[in-house]
């Protein structure tokens, strides 16, 4: 892939992973806030509990989803960015645009839902 696509792809990575960096602080602080409301009625205890299970959920998969994007930050430094890695073909400009931290390109994507691959 060309240099100046690269820079591209990894200045788009690098403000994702600036965006999913502050959402999981900021839900964190949220959950952590759920926990001080000194409530004593029963039913705000179960809807603060819902609340952290909720935002616990979402930090989650923030979490994973941060999780690759700094894999594909380093396939950049790395220099197999933009490759499937489980075939090693090049992988679509589309689809490296709509998900720029995709790690399979459509065809072994579809087998990795399907538990073939």
């Amino acid at each position: 892939m060309e240099k100046k696509r690269l820079e591209y792809y990894k200045k788009k990575l690098v403000t994702r992973r600036d965006e999913l960096v502050r959402g999981i602080a900021r839900t964190e602080q949220e959950g952590r806030e759920a926990d001080e409301d000194p409530t004593v009625d029963l039913a705000d205890k179960a809807a603060n509990s819902y609340t952290k299970e909720f935002l616990f959920g979402q930090t989650h998969n923030d979490r994973s989803l941060l999780q690759l994007v700094n894999d594909a930050l380093m396939r950049i430094k790395d220099d197999s960015f933009g490759e499937c890695v489980a075939c090693h073909q090049e992988l679509q400009q589309k689809r490296l645009e709509a998900v720029p931290w995709t790690r399979y390109c459509i065809t072994c994507q579809e087998k990795m839902e399907q538990g073939l691959l």
